[in-house]
Parts: structure tokens; sequence; C-alpha cells
């Protein structure tokens, strides 16, 4: 008897699992296509959330990936040329080839791309927005550097050792090491270069480069809406509400309950 009562509670756990998640579903391309019709545009959603794995509730965090690549370059080709893309970008960044992909094709899609940015959109979603012709981004949303990381150091920081040390004192594998850094970081200088908008002159763009790749940063250093404009980026803050409303449809099913808790019937008025 206990037995078929657990069954019955997987199967169930099970099912209202599937209703829910196909619920969202329904809803998030609702919304979408309701911004679509208000711009007018093709709108992608590319959104990282930590999510789930399977009924034992592990959390697994997602990056960009080239099966991401992969989808979002088949979406921009089955858009006409001339429609404008907008794309929502939640990413915590991930595989250096996979978001110069997204990007490149980005670049060359002939309608006007802009680029959301709600939250963050680190490293690689940084690689990405970098292509758009528009960025905007929240009030505290935030971009971040693009400097590659070899294995667990940035390519800047491995560069400094030859700077640092004689030839002699610096060993073979750390030499090797190096050599491969620099030319990680000229290649993804010369990606940037090739990136970013032709409304920035080429003085503008080397000197964006230089700063997202070599290092001035931390590879998690904030690059907020006031430091972008600093280095000469065109963002915008008008964020529409929509956004934020199908950020709420991409929900991180992790703990039971919210670390975040308030009353939702406040809304300003004043307190008696």
């Amino acid at each position: 008897m206990f037995a078929n009562l657990l069954i019955l509670f997987f199967i169930i756990s099970a099912l209202q699992l599937a209703i829910n998640q196909k619920t969202l579903k329904i809803s998030r391309q609702n919304l979408i296509s309701k911004i679509e019709k208000k711009n007018k545009s093709r709108v992608i959603a590319f959104i990282h959330r930590q999510e789930t794995m399977s009924i034992l509730g592990f959390p697994v965090m997602r990056y960009i990936d080239i099966n991401d690549s992969e989808e979002i370059i088949r979406v921009i080709q089955m858009t006409d040329p001339d429609t404008p893309i907008d794309l929502i970008l939640h990413t915590p960044g991930g595989v250096a080839l996979a978001a110069l992909q997204i990007a490149r094709a980005i670049r060359k899609h002939q309608g006007k791309v802009t680029v959301y940015v709600p939250h963050y959109a680190m490293s690689g979603g940084t690689l990405i927005a970098l292509a758009a012709d528009q960025i905007v981004m929240g009030e505290h949303s935030m971009l971040g550097p693009v400097d590659p990381q070899l294995g667990k150091h940035p390519a800047p920081s491995i560069v400094n050792v030859l700077k640092q040390k004689p030839i002699s004192e610096i060993d073979d594998e750390t030499l090797i090491l190096a050599d491969i850094a620099q030319k990680a970081i000229s290649q993804l200088e010369n990606s940037i270069l090739e990136l970013l908008p032709e409304e920035h002159s080429l003085e503008d763009r080397e000197r964006i480069a230089k700063a997202l790749t070599q290092g001035r940063w931390t590879h998690d250093f904030p690059i907020t809406v006031d430091v972008a404009r600093d280095l000469g980026l065109t963002v915008s803050t008008d964020m529409p509400r929509e956004i934020y409303e199908l950020m709420k449809l991409f929900p991180q099913p992790v703990r039971s309950t919210s670390a975040v808790e308030y009353d939702p019937r406040h809304r300003g008025e004043q307190m008696q």
C-alpha cells in the first residue's frame, strides 16, 4: 500500500512539474509575441538561469555553449534580413567560441539589433552585446571584461609574469602559457575591433578593445552604465517594463522558498 502511494506521489509531482513548465512556456511565448508586435521585431530571449537537475534537485549553472550559438544563428537565419532583432541577454558568460559566433551573426544582420541587459551579461555576454547596434541596460545592470581565461588564470596575468621575472627564471610551461595567452588576447582584441559598430572611430574601437581585454580589471569587475559610457559605449537605460516581466517567467527553481520577501500590496502609498 505504501509503495503504491509513493509511486502515485511521484507521478503527481512529475505531472505538476510538467504542467507548470508548460504554463510558463506559453506565458513566455505570449509575452514575446506581444513585444514583437509592439516593436515590429524578432525577439530572442537568451536567458541563463540556475536550474535544477531532473527530480534530484541538484543545482546546475547554465553558460553560453555551442548549442546556444547553433540555435541563435538558426533563428537569425530564419529572420528576414531587414527585420530588427531584440535580443534579451542574461548570462554569466561561457565558451568564447560560441559567444563569438553569436556576436558575428548579430553584427552581420542587416536590420537593427538591440541587446537588452536587464540584470547582467558578463564575459561572453558582453562580447555579444558589443556587436549590437544599441545596448539597453537597466540602471543597475552590469557588463564585464572579456579578457581571455586560460584554465583558472586570466591571460593578461600570465603575460605579466614575463614582465616581472627574467626569462631564465621562468619555467618552460609558464613560457608556453604566456605565448598562448598573448595570442588569445590579440585574437579577442581583433575580434572586438571587427564587432564594434562603425559609428565608433578606429581609435575609439582600439581603446575599448584594449580596455576590455588587457586585464585592466578582474574578470568579474562590474561594468556599470556609467563605466560603459566612460569607455565610449553607446548605452541607453530605457528598459521596457515588458523585459522585466519576461525575466519573471524564467524562474530559478533551486530554493523551495525565495530569499527575498516583501508585501506586494505596498505600491508606494503613504504608510499609516
